[in-house]
């Protein structure tokens, strides 16, 4: 046996899946410090069975869990599984190749495999006990264990010894059984204390039993009290009844006479009250009018007044407003009298005063005109001469301008060429970045649809895996209910087993009888168990067969005769014996008319079913009984024929010949008649509950294999996920240097187009402005020749 090889997923650093194959003689794993070399002798531990988080050096055993990095999302379960070749079959397990696998999710759960099928811990533990393999084991030393060993105490030290002398597995079967002992000691103490404390109870039970009869019998006698109590209750009450209706009906002939009188007497004040109302109405309506017309004559008298105080107002107004308007009359007249005399006034001085600014005006206008005249010519020939001067400089400054504007316009045209043969080259390179841009970003859509559909893909098997639990955690709490059913169903089933194979509830000497039916074939058997019956009428056949439920039924008289004497000997008490040879059919039923009668549900034998060998036993002891349902029925049906008829009711009272009477509760019930027939339907039930859990346990198998099989493929579409994240970061990345390589070429060209019509601005500008100072320069050359034409008209002149 030998270690073949080992795959690791997810246990702490082993983020993929790896595996590590090992070969005849000795592997060794080398690597520098923080490589993970540990992390592979944690796996051996772990899978092994180490629940010590502390061992595997985490706080919890969640840390063994892959747990992500800055680029990688964390796992969501560890997997590790080690294959040992078993050809020698050193390990006690029918297979060539042993694989140990297990599994923890971060949700907590955590499971076992032995060569793919789920397993326990346990199993696990004892395949590998006395091989020195194990998380205990001599086989796995870590760092510093050689010098903890050799310094710890011979008891630690004994637990490698005795592992490597094969004992382990034995005292750990010896550990567990003294449990199961000490266990079972402490049931057995509980269960003698539970029948001491019964015992001790049985005396006051009896004692209260008694006193219980006593009450019954104390009851019934108070109810028949209560009954005639009653009865002499009811012919008093009787009595006051019809006294009290006689009162009743005079009382009402004086009602209805009262009743008369008020309603006549109610509808007179009625009328009266309806004549008050109406005068009170008229007395009301002619109230308001009184007051109406006393408001309407106070009205008018003040309206006379006002009217009357407004008529001497108005005529006191008109008065004034007469002489106002005659006081405005004459002073009107005046007024205009005066401005006419003050207009004629006027006009005299108007005139006079215009002939003397006009001879003014002429003797000033001709002083002025000839000094003017003077002025002017001098100071346009000097104006004339610098007029000159300045339109020479001014051609000058202007022919330097446009000058300059010629080279400008010549560095413009430079600049245009070299912006046009960029802006060329720039839009080939733009086309092709646009080009490779939407490649780009076709590529990025595709692997976002895939990353999208691998992460649709990974909902739904993340859903499923999580109904899958739902169901599994489902049928695991029914496979626990149904198991404790089945506990519970084949326990009791195998106590009645008990129960009937040992007879208890019969006799001891029927006990001893039927130990010897395997040795003696001429035994058949006790009634109870050759007779079957419908359970509604169990407890009518056990009260009519009584004690000879417990006969035993034999061959013939001998067999019979040889267990009396077998009693005998041993003086194991007496029993009934029923040969078959001696039971002879009865002969028919004398009085077949009672069974048409109410409540009768037929003769006691024909309710039971047996083979047809015991069909005259059953004759015998139940051919003269008759099955009524009710006890009322049975005493009816009793007195009709005089007490001659054998009855037994559904709930166990008998009626015998006679008219003697049995009947009360059962204090000890042991329900012969009805074991065999529980024993069946509880071996039914048995069966059928044992179906339902392999059927369960089934269906959780292939649920667990498909839980299984979706989270190793949730795994591999994780892993497949990752990759498309990093495809889709590298092209998500690649376009967005596409797009920012666009987006600077774009800003490029916009300032290359702005540049040029910039220029094309200027050169506009600049051409403007040459127009402008070719016409300054004509206006210029003009301007020189009208003032040489002026200086010399004004030379000729002589001025």
């Amino acid at each position: 046996m030998y270690l073949k090889s080992m795959e690791l997923q997810g246990f702490k650093s082993f983020a993929n899946k790896i595996r590590l194959d090992f070969h005849d003689g000795i592997t060794g794993i080398v690597g520098p410090n923080g490589s993970g070399k540990s992390n592979v002798a944690d796996a051996v531990r772990w899978v092994l069975g180490e629940q010590s988080a502390k061992q595997l050096r985490g706080g919890n055993m969640q840390d063994v869990i892959f747990a992500g990095t800055e680029n990688r999302k964390a796992l969501g379960f560890a997997s590790v599984a080690i294959t040992l070749d078993n050809a020698d079959r050193q390990l006690n397990f029918d297979a060539e190749e042993v694989t140990v696998t297990r599994r923890l999710y971060r949700s907590g759960e955590s499971e076992y495999l032995l060569n793919g099928r789920n397993c326990r811990l346990r199993d696990i533990n004892e395949l590998f006990y006395d091989t020195g393999i194990g998380k205990e084991g001599y086989s796995i030393i870590g760092q510093g264990q050689i010098d903890q060993v050799l310094s710890g105490k011979p008891e630690d030290r004994r637990a490698l010894f005795d592992e490597a002398a094969g004992i382990v597995k034995f005292k750990r079967r010896k550990a567990a059984t003294i449990r199961k002992l000490e266990s079972e000691e402490a049931n057995l103490i509980r269960v003698r204390d539970i029948l001491g404390e019964l015992s001790r109870q049985l005396g006051p039970l009896e004692k209260q039993a008694e006193k219980a009869e006593i009450y019954l019998q104390k009851r019934d006698a108070l109810r028949l009290l209560d009954i005639h109590l009653f009865q002499k209750e009811s012919g008093k009450t009787e009595e006051q009844l019809s006294v009290t209706r006689a009162n009743l009906d005079t009382a009402s002939e004086h009602l209805n006479r009262l009743s008369a009188e008020f309603e006549r007497t109610r509808q007179e004040y009625d009328r009266v009250e309806q004549e008050l109302r109406g005068i009170d109405e008229r007395i009301e309506q002619m109230r308001g009018q009184s007051q109406e017309a006393a408001l309407h004559i106070r009205d008018s008298e003040g309206k006379v007044r006002l009217l009357e105080e407004q008529i001497r107002t108005t005529q006191k107004n008109r008065e004034l407003f007469f002489a106002r308007r005659e006081a405005l009359l004459r002073e009107e007249r005046q007024r205009e009298e005066t401005l006419r005399k003050e207009k004629q006034d006027q006009e005299a001085v108007f005139r006079a005063l215009a002939d003397a600014q006009d001879k003014k005006t002429l003797a000033e206008q001709a002083a002025v005109s000839a000094q003017t005249d003077l002025t002017r010519h001098r100071e346009e020939e000097s104006r004339g001469r610098n007029d000159t001067i300045t339109l020479l400089n001014d051609r000058t400054s202007i022919r330097e301008k446009r000058q300059r504007y010629d080279t400008m316009l010549e560095q413009i045209g430079i600049r245009q060429a070299e912006i046009t043969s960029r802006m060329l080259d720039m839009k080939r390179e733009t086309a092709s970045g646009e080009e490779t841009l939407r490649a780009l970003e076709e590529e990025l859509k595709t692997l976002t649809e895939e990353v999208e559909k691998k992460q649709g893909q990974i909902r739904d098997c993340e859903k499923q895996i999580s109904n899958l639990k739902e169901v599994l955690d489902e049928q695991n709490r029914q496979l626990e209910i149904g198991q404790t059913a089945y506990h519970r169903e084949a326990s009791r089933l195998e106590s009645l087993r008990n129960i009937a194979e040992r007879y208890e509830g019969y006799g001891n000497s029927i006990r001893r009888v039927m130990e010897q039916k395997d040795r003696n074939p001429g035994i058949h058997g006790v009634v109870a168990d050759l007779i079957r019956t419908e359970k509604k009428y169990e407890t009518a056949i056990e009260t009519a067969l009584g004690g000879s439920l417990q006969n035993i039924v034999t061959d013939n008289e001998n067999t019979a005769k040889y267990l009396i004497e077998y009693l005998k000997k041993g003086h194991y008490g007496r029993a009934t014996f029923l040969p078959l040879t001696a039971m002879r059919e009865e002969q028919p039923f004398e009085k077949p008319a009672v069974l048409k009668e109410e409540g009768v549900l037929g003769k006691a034998d024909s309710l039971v079913s047996c083979d047809a060998v015991y069909k005259g036993v059953v004759n015998r002891l139940l051919g003269r009984t008759v099955v009524v349902d009710t006890i009322d029925h049975a005493i009816r049906i009793g007195r009709k024929y005089r007490q001659t008829i054998r009855m037994v009711t559904l709930e166990g009272e008998l009626l015998s010949p006679g008219g003697s009477m049995t009947g009360g509760s059962f204090r000890y019930n042991s329900n012969l008649l009805g074991r065999r027939r529980e024993i069946g339907e509880l071996d039914s039930s048995v069966r059928a509950l044992k179906k339902e859990m392999e059927a369960m346990l089934s269906s959780i198998e292939e649920n667990r294999a498909k839980r299984n099989a979706l989270r190793d493929s949730l795994t591999e579409m994780g892993d497949a996920l990752q990759k498309l994240y990093l495809r889709q970061n590298t092209a998500a990345l690649n376009r967005d240097a596409a797009l920012e390589k666009a987006e600077e070429a774009a800003e490029e060209y916009g300032k290359l187009q702005k540049e040029r019509q910039e220029t094309e601005q200027q050169v506009s500008e600049i051409t403007e402005k040459r127009s402008v100072i070719d016409l300054e320069l004509e206006e210029s050359r003009e301007q020189e020749q009208r003032i040489g034409e002026h200086l010399r008209q004004l030379n000729d002149a002589g001025i």
